[in-house]
């Protein structure tokens, strides 16, 4: 049985296994397991949509009932007011939430590169061969990395701050070498 050590860098999960044949040692930004190389790459949110939710509905209970308050002793204004603001404040928290689960999932494994974007519920998934796929900066090397390779090409790298795309990019190369 193979025992897994899990530990967290720069915000992202490391996964170090004994006897698997690429060390995890050399990776900063990949989990590890068995043949296979992973990228999990999340934007940072302290909140959940469904803790948002929640919140949300309690703010609702609250102004409703004061405004209510306020409506039933004759300052009338105050109850659409209170519409009117908590209307504001469930737009900013249903574009909030829309881009709560954005990331991106890089895999390297069985033969394949396999991208994943996920950006405001719109998915994309792009495979690569590894042999056939060139990992470089789009402009600088504080850009987002573009993969590229048989005709199609990525950008990643959205969640990651920006000085360290380069090594998140060299990181990916080296995967690729070893594959």
């Amino acid at each position: 049985m193979i025992k897994a050590v899990e530990r967290r860098v720069g915000g992202l999960e490391r996964t170090d296994l004994p006897n698997s044949s690429v060390s995890n040692s050399v990776f900063r930004f990949a989990t590890v397991s068995g043949q296979s190389v992973h990228w999990f790459l999340k934007r940072n949110c302290s909140v959940t949509p469904s803790q948002l939710g929640w919140l949300y509905a309690s703010l609702c209970v609250i102004s409703l009932g004061i405004g209510a308050g306020f409506w039933l002793n004759g300052a009338r204004l105050v109850l659409p007011f209170a519409w009117l603001e908590l209307a504001a404040v469930g737009f900013a928290f249903m574009s909030y939430a829309r881009h709560a689960t954005d990331g991106e999932r890089i895999a390297l494994q069985g033969g394949r590169l396999v991208v994943e974007l996920e950006n405001g519920g719109h998915y994309e998934r792009t495979e690569f061969l590894p042999h056939q796929v060139r990992i470089e900066p789009q402009a600088s090397d504080r850009s987002l990395i573009e993969v590229s390779g048989q005709g199609r090409s990525v950008r990643v790298g959205r969640y990651v701050r920006p000085e360290l795309r380069a090594a998140l990019a060299r990181e990916i190369r080296m995967a690729l070498r070893g594959a």
